[in-house]
């Protein structure tokens, strides 16, 4: 089933990050890292399908090479802190072919972020067992290019100078071109015990002296405009809508059903029903295709419980109506008849939804199960980066192989936190639980699904004692029925036979209104019958039919033969 999963975060070297290393793991392929001279190898990790490299027009042609790419990005960010790169991880739909994902993601790379500047890395990565879980990484560039092929800045130095009492900011270039209106850069002053900016035209005038070179500016300076639309939210918005629509695409141009949207369920107007045992976890199972199991018995309980007070009541009053007389008892015996059909189709219908809970409950321990796993190795992992963290810090700086040896290791297991925390967060969101949901879910949901099954449990054994009081109240109208002829008491029966039935069928139809399955009321026919033994009992009527006519057929043989003393005359 297709589903919805879009995840985006940054590459940086304050969370101890390389964009080398991000394009090492995501190619599965060894790459050096330039900047820090720490190879990545990941040429032994499995489940890589497909990987290729997208340009835009202005981009060298040389950067087609990913290691060269990368390394002219790490080389162009200096600071210790660097954003390095975007990174998106997107779940593929499974009802495409990997020709198809390929395509897919071709035409959302190309047309989202290559049309508008960026150098893009991309791989679908397919981990055991195939096709179970394909995903796609895409690595971007964070800084755009220029004409000539050449990096833009990211930020540029912003003043803040003062004319007439007014501040207003202004990059180098602007300041040049407005100096002469008049506007001043601000430096600090002493004044007394404390420093003030001032224009120096107005500190001087005081007598004030400077005791910085440096000039008032902005805290992070002004971003280039094209890279602050990218990292704005309203573009992450574009982006993840724009992943829904071209998937939707391909999945119509292939013949599809299925479709995803980007949309949380609130944006979508759909109202959750507030029902007893339904929630998260509910709805979690219908998403899946699950829909007949404790959330159908939740709808219907009510329905059910209803009909069953019906015909309780109904069986009780059976016994005083009964009168001696033929009619009177095959009226009965149909009435009863068809109050079994009704049972008996609670309990199949019971039965389904049993199955379904069981099957969900597997499901749900096979989930927790995996997640713990996933969770337990991200722990291990983290101890690990944390502990090769430690022994770097305390390591002399004159060790330089130990220290290359540890940003190496210490790189390795932040790609494998990141891609282990990519599949928990795509667990999560293919079980449409929040991204930062724990254990305590899936045992939240088990807990839930145990009390469910004890509860349809109870309601089966309800329904089964219902059915065993119907079936001894029947074998007592056989036994007063037993001095009528057995013959004349099937004709009876079944010439209003289809009428019980009819409004047995009646009820359960509007019981359970649309989730109404013919098959089931047909097998119920079927499993009445068998308990009521009519099989044998039309056999046994046929054979009594058989028997009578022919003795009257013998009867008649002997009126007709004529006798001895007229054939003297």
């Amino acid at each position: 089933m297709a589903i919805y999963h879009l995840e985006a975060k940054m590459v940086s070297r304050k969370a101890g990050r390389s964009a080398v290393a991000a394009a090492a793991y995501l190619s599965c392929s060894r790459m050096l890292n330039e900047y820090d001279g720490v190879q990545h190898d990941y040429t032994r990790k499995q489940g890589l399908g497909w990987r290729q490299v997208f340009l835009p027009a202005t981009a060298p042609a040389e950067w087609q090479d990913r290691e060269t790419l990368w390394n002219a990005v790490e080389e162009t960010e200096t600071a210790k802190d660097s954003r390095l790169a975007r990174e998106f991880v997107a779940a593929l739909p499974i009802e495409l072919s990997r020709e198809e994902q390929i395509q897919l993601l071709q035409d959302f790379i190309k047309e989202q972020f290559v049309a508008d500047g960026m150098c893009a890395d991309a791989a679908i990565h397919d981990p055991y067992p195939p096709g179970h879980n394909p995903h796609a990484h895409i690595l971007l560039t964070v800084r755009p290019l220029d004409e000539k092929g050449k990096w833009q800045y990211k930020t540029e130095k912003e003043y803040l100078c003062v004319k007439d009492g007014e501040e207003r900011g202004f990059t180098a270039a602007e300041f040049k071109q407005v100096q002469a209106d008049g506007w001043e850069k601000q430096y600090q002053y002493k004044v007394g015990k404390k420093k003030v900016y001032m224009a120096p035209s107005a500190a001087q005038a005081q007598g004030y002296e400077r005791v910085s070179k440096y000039p008032k500016s902005t805290k992070f300076g002004r971003q280039n405009p094209i890279t602050e639309r990218w990292n704005s939210d309203e573009q992450l918005v574009l982006w993840r809508a724009a992943w829904a629509d071209v998937a939707n695409r391909h999945l119509e141009r292939t013949g599809h059903e299925e479709r995803i949207d980007h949309r949380s369920h609130a944006e979508r107007g759909l109202l959750e029903r507030p029902t007893v045992h339904e929630g998260v976890v509910a709805r979690a199972m219908e998403k899946k295709g699950i829909i007949s199991d404790r959330c159908e018995l939740n709808r219907q309980i009510k329905a059910d419980n209803a009909l069953l007070r019906e015909l309780r009541g109904r069986v009780k009053k059976l016994a005083q109506a009964v009168k001696n007389t033929l009619p009177a008892i095959a009226k009965a015996m149909e009435r009863l008849r068809s109050n079994m059909l009704i049972f008996k189709y609670q309990l199949l219908h019971i039965g389904n939804g049993k199955q379904a809970i069981r099957k969900s409950l597997n499901e749900c321990r096979e989930d927790m199960a995996k997640y713990t796993a996933l969770v337990d190795k991200i722990s291990k992992k983290s101890k690990e980066r944390k502990a090769a963290l430690d022994e770097k810090q305390a390591t002399p700086v004159i060790h330089v192989l130990k220290h290359r040896d540890l940003a190496k290791r210490i790189t390795e297991l932040t790609e494998d936190l990141e891609e282990l925390r990519s599949e928990k967060a795509m667990q999560l969101r293919q079980l449409r639980y929040p991204e930062d949901a724990t254990a305590e879910v899936f045992k939240k949901q088990i807990h839930t699904l145990e009390d469910g099954l004890k509860k349809i449990e109870a309601s089966e054994a309800k329904y089964a004692a219902e059915l065993d009081d119907a079936l001894k109240q029947y074998a007592e109208l056989q036994k007063e029925a037993e001095d009528f002829d057995p013959v004349e008491l099937h004709d009876a029966r079944l010439a209003i036979r289809s009428e019980y039935e009819l409004r047995a069928t009646q009820r359960v139809q509007e019981a359970y209104g649309d989730k109404y399955d013919r098959t089931r009321m047909s097998d119920s026919k079927r499993s009445v019958s068998a308990l009521l033994g009519e099989d044998a009992e039309e056999r046994s009527v046929t054979e009594k039919l058989r028997m009578l006519q022919q003795k009257q057929k013998r009867k008649q043989q002997q009126i007709k033969k004529p006798k001895h003393k007229d054939w003297e005359r």
